[in-house]
């Protein structure tokens, strides 16, 4: 998966969220360094709601500008589960390599 489709479902983990709150809160996680354009995340959004992962949750008019909201469905929630297990797991192998290259200084 790539980094940035992770960051979008971790975005919408916790609430429903409209596309410019997704792109404020995935610059947010990533302190900075993913910054999603409009049409990438808009791209995204409909390749993870066809693939089942998210979905429509709600239109609203805020200053004359409609809002769509999105929100990570059950397999959402379970990809992302298993893609944060997955890199878990990666993080955890390159940091037991990592500790083996340090001189043994006991």
């Amino acid at each position: 998966m790539r980094e940035a489709t992770f960051l979008i479902l971790t975005a919408l983990a916790d609430e429903a969220r409209h596309g410019y709150g997704i792109i404020q809160e995935v610059a947010k996680m990533s302190g900075g360094r993913v910054s999603l354009l409009p049409g990438t995340l808009y791209s995204a959004l409909d390749r993870l709601t066809a693939q089942g992962l998210v979905e429509f949750d709600r239109e609203e008019i805020v200053d004359g500008r409609l809002r769509r909201y999105y929100r990570l469905c059950a397999d959402g929630r379970a990809e992302l589960a298993s893609q944060t297990a997955r890199l878990r797991e990666l993080a955890s192998a390159a940091e037991s390599r990592l500790r083996n290259l340090r001189p043994n200084l006991a």
